[in-house]
C-alpha cells in the first residue's frame, strides 16, 4: 500500500494567502521553508477599511488568515495547513512518531495557541512595541493584567522544553513553528527582559532558533 505522500503531486502550485506581518501566516511559512517547498504568498489585507474581499471569503469564510492552496486541494486554518504540509511533502518530519513526544510538541502549540498567544503577542508586545511605533499611548493596564499570565506561559514553556537546541526532541517541530513567530514579536518588548529570566532553556532555544535561514526567509 503507497504511503500519503505518493498521494500527493508535490509539482502542484503552491499557494499561502495571508499577510507578512501576521504571526499565523509565519508558522504556515516557516513549514513551507523547513520542508524546502516553493510557494508564492499571496498578501490579503483583512483589517482593509472596504473589508475582506468576497473572494478571500471563499478561501476563509471567517475573514481571517492564513488560507492554504495546493493545487485544487483548499483548506484554511494553521493547524490543519502546517499538518497537511508535514503530510504531504518530502523532507525533515515536524511531528515526532513517538506517542509521547508528540503529545508534548502538541502540549505546546496548545499552550501557545490558547493561552501564550494572546498574552504575549497582543498584551504586550502590540501594546508596548506597537503603540509607540503608531505614535499611540500603551495601555499600561492591559499590560499589567497581562504580565502574570504571561509570567506562567513562559514558565511552562520552559518546564516542558528539552535542553536540546530544539524545544521538543533533536529536530526542529511545530513547537518549534508556533513558538517562533510569537517570541519574535514578544522578545522585542522591554518586559520580555524580566519576564524570561530563568528560562534558560527558552533563552538558548530563542538565541539558536532566531538565527535559523527559514527565520531570515519569512522576516516581515
Amino acid at each position: 500500500m503507497r504511503d500519503w505522500s505518493d498521494r500527493v503531486t508535490t509539482t502542484e502550485v503552491v499557494k499561502l494567502y495571508g499577510a507578512a506581518w501576521s504571526v499565523y501566516v509565519r508558522i504556515a511559512r516557516l513549514a513551507l521553508e523547513e520542508k524546502q517547498i516553493k510557494y508564492s504568498l499571496v498578501e490579503v489585507d483583512v483589517f482593509a477599511e472596504t473589508g475582506v474581499p468576497q473572494e478571500r471569503l471563499k478561501r476563509h469564510p471567517f475573514g481571517r488568515i492564513p488560507a492554504f492552496e495546493h493545487g485544487d486541494f483548499h483548506v484554511y486554518e494553521t493547524g490543519a495547513i502546517v499538518r497537511y504540509i508535514d503530510d504531504a511533502f518530502p523532507g525533515c518530519k515536524l511531528q515526532p512518531t513517538d506517542p509521547k513526544t508528540r503529545a508534548k510538541v502538541n502540549q505546546i502549540v496548545g499552550i501557545l495557541d490558547a493561552y501564550a498567544y494572546r498574552t504575549l503577542v497582543w498584551d504586550i508586545y502590540v501594546e508596548r512595541v506597537v503603540s509607540t511605533r503608531e505614535g499611540r499611548l500603551a495601555n499600561e493596564q492591559t499590560i499589567a493584567a497581562a504580565l502574570p499570565r504571561a509570567a506562567l506561559c513562559l514558565s511552562e514553556l520552559n518546564r516542558l522544553s528539552d535542553d536540546r537546541g530544539f524545544l521538543i526532541g533533536g529536530g526542529v517541530t511545530l513547537a518549534d513553528l508556533y513558538a517562533a513567530p510569537i517570541f519574535a514579536c514578544f522578545m522585542q518588548a522591554p518586559e520580555a527582559v524580566s519576564l524570561v529570566e530563568g528560562c534558560e532553556k527558552l533563552i538558548y532555544w530563542w538565541q539558536r532558533f532566531a538565527i535559523r535561514d527559514s527565520m531570515s526567509r519569512t522576516r516581515p
